[in-house]
């Protein structure tokens, strides 16, 4: 009998055709970018903002004081030019490098920013409350300047204020640069326009709250409580970046299909630490960094009460502190 021979069909060379299916969709904006620039603006404006109160509320007459809120203006443009410079070229610098970067480190990468992110945003979560006149602040600095005002030339408040808005902005580029080596790059505009639009919201609510809200301690629990969910889901999403390439521990358990998190309407609180299917790591970085959050937050009240109570026995001429209960 005859065997039927049958002719084997070549392989297409699909080499050179592009698969639009596999072609990712550049990254527009992404919340740990966001919340770095929002919080080294926020900074930036609370040091503009006490410069500028320092000068207004100074004895100096009227036109040194108009030449010294237009020093401390002309000293933070230069200085966020300077660092918007350095910040760009070391954008050109580690963008060149990222195509070489294996996708598993870019993913490891894009963890530690994450995590960069969510210890970025916890010290604002302790900052506020000493914003809002909570906790005692130790801004020897400010208070130094402000002693010293009478024989502070305009030079001197230059450099002191386009010194700290440089250490501000620089720290931003310090702060992107795990996202210059991964493809979080093409998020950055929107990102960091979203970010200094938060940071202006912030500072106006910051700036209402001390001029015309008496008792600050319910607006200060809240803001410190959201930005510190935000903190701690950005750790916890950060660890879990690191299980995809390292290998996951067990999920702690599964909620149903109408709980997903990446679905409206739980997608919202996403990025506060929510899963529908936690994972035994991602779950206890969140819950380990929660409880670190706010046992800082308890030595602060409590640094802060002492403080007080030492002022009070400082103004009553007592030699004691220590018979004062605090």
């Amino acid at each position: 009998p005859r065997v039927a021979h049958h002719t084997r069909t070549p392989p297409v060379a699909v080499a050179n055709v592009p698969a639009m299916s596999t072609m990712s969709t550049p990254l527009l904006w992404t919340l740990p970018i966001t919340v770095i620039f929002a919080r080294e603006f926020i900074e930036a404006f609370v040091i503009v903002g006490n410069y500028r109160t320092i000068v207004t509320t100074s004895s100096w007459d009227e036109d040194r004081k108009r030449a010294g809120l237009r020093t401390i203006s002309i000293a933070f443009a230069i200085a966020f030019a300077i660092a918007f410079v350095m910040i760009l070229i070391t954008a050109c610098v580690l963008g060149a490098a990222q195509s070489q970067v294996d996708p598993e480190v870019v993913e490891l990468i894009e963890g530690v920013s994450k995590i960069v992110a969510a210890f970025a945003i916890a010290t604002l979560s302790l900052k506020v409350p000493k914003w809002l006149g909570i906790y005692a602040s130790k801004s020897k600095k400010m208070e130094a300047v402000k002693e010293s005002l009478d024989t502070l030339t305009l030079s001197e408040l230059r450099f002191n204020v386009a010194w700290n808005i440089w250490r501000e902005m620089a720290e931003i580029g310090i702060f992107l640069i795990p996202s210059f080596l991964s493809t979080e790059g093409t998020a950055i505009p929107l990102s960091a326009l979203s970010g200094v639009a938060v940071a202006i919201i912030v500072g106006g609510l910051l700036y209402v709250a001390n001029t015309r809200i008496k008792d600050r301690r319910l607006l200060a629990a809240f803001m410190a409580t959201v930005v510190g969910l935000l903190a701690a889901g950005l750790f916890s999403g950060g660890c879990h970046e690191f299980e995809e390439v390292l290998g996951e521990t067990p999920v702690v358990y599964r909620m149903s299909a109408g709980w997903s998190h990446s679905k409206f309407p739980m997608v919202i609180i996403k990025p506060f630490g929510f899963s529908d299917h936690p994972t035994q790591l991602s779950l206890s970085a969140f819950y380990l960094f929660g409880v670190t959050l706010i046992l800082l937050h308890v030595v602060q009240w409590y640094r802060a009460k002492r403080a007080a109570a030492k002022a009070e026995v400082d103004a009553l001429g007592v030699k004691s502190p220590a018979v004062v209960a605090v």
